[in-house]
């Protein structure tokens, strides 16, 4: 009979606080990185590692609807957001 292994760790990560979104509420801080994540997109490339982790801070806050619905947005040039 095999030895059983130990469990493997997982690390959960999400976006760092950010003094500029004190409260409980996080839509604004949530937006902001969507933004944030597509402004560098543009400016760099999907790539980037500076881009990857606005791309991970939006995803730990944003609810996936929202995420699909901005993108949906943004693809018929009708995103209400600064890109």
């Amino acid at each position: 009979m095999a030895e059983p292994q130990p469990p493997t760790l997982v690390e959960i990560e999400t976006a760092p606080a950010d003094f500029r979104f004190p409260t409980t509420n996080q839509t604004r801080h949530c937006f902001t990185r969507y933004v944030e994540f597509h402004r560098c997109v543009a400016a760099k490339e999907e790539e980037a590692p500076e881009c990857g982790k606005f791309r991970k801070y939006y995803r730990s806050l944003c609810p996936g609807e929202w995420v699909e619905k901005w993108n949906e947005q943004r693809e018929n040039g009708t995103f209400p957001g600064p890109l």
